[in-house]
């Protein structure tokens, strides 16, 4: 069995609430992931001035995902804020480009500064990491090798932009059998009436049906690795009961 490789970012990416980042303080205790960094202020920060401040940040998040896959490790990073994608994206593909990347999150976070409307740095990652913008991070996923999951709530300039480069949305994780398998998981996946969430979306999952994805989708390929982020510190027990299967 690959040994995991768990880490809990603590510092501020793109973060405007303090639950996710306190909620990786609470999931690296129940992981055993190693702590880097401390939660730093949330604030409402436009997104190259949040792209500046947290550079340092980002680059550790992508250096951990390298430091695993180099040492044959699976990668498991714990972060406040879907931002960390930006980095960590493009070292999966660098290491392992036959890998899928499996998106569970009510947003596609596939804005670029142009298509934003909000300007939230946490809203274009993906799209970064395919090459639709230059974050400085590098790029190379191909957008027809992501699959969404839960996705439900799609900015108007996102939703021409999925369409046009080919961004998978399959019926259920069954989609992905047989492949191997990178998992980025919001947990605002979840209906908001489960987890409370920074930016809640209706019509989301229960953490049962969490863990009937995640377990699909360990179970019927090879799973490289995964981040979690946007974890409530008041739901932590059951979020790490949810994700186990990317424990195993």
């Amino acid at each position: 069995m690959t040994d995991v490789a768990a880490t809990a970012l603590l510092c501020r990416t793109s973060d405007r609430s303090a639950e996710g980042s306190l909620g990786a303080v609470g999931l690296s205790a129940l992981t055993g992931a190693r702590q880097i960094g401390a939660p730093a202020t949330p604030r409402v920060g436009s997104w190259d001035v949040d792209l500046r401040d947290s550079r340092g940040c980002l680059l550790e998040a992508g250096g951990q995902v390298d430091d695993a896959l180099d040492s044959g490790r699976r990668p498991l990073l714990l972060a406040g804020d879907c931002s960390v994608a930006l980095s960590t994206l493009p070292v999966v593909v660098r290491h392992r480009p036959d890998a899928w990347v499996c998106w569970i999150d009510a947003h596609p976070d596939f804005n670029t500064p142009e298509t934003s409307p909000s300007g939230f740095l946490g809203g274009m990652p993906l799209a970064a990491a395919c090459g639709l913008w230059d974050s400085g991070f590098g790029a190379g996923l191909d957008p027809a090798r992501v699959a969404m999951l839960g996705v439900r709530d799609v900015d108007g300039g996102e939703r021409v932009l999925l369409d046009t480069n080919g961004v998978g949305r399959p019926d259920g994780p069954e989609a992905l059998a047989g492949r191997p398998v990178f998992v980025h998981l919001d947990l605002d996946v979840l209906d908001p009436s489960v987890l409370p969430a920074t930016f809640a979306a209706p019509g989301g999952w229960s953490f049962e049906r969490l863990a009937q994805v995640l377990a699909v989708v360990s179970d019927g390929g090879e799973l490289v690795g995964a981040e979690v982020t946007s974890a409530h510190p008041a739901h932590v027990e059951q979020i790490h009961a949810a994700i186990s299967p990317l424990l195993e």
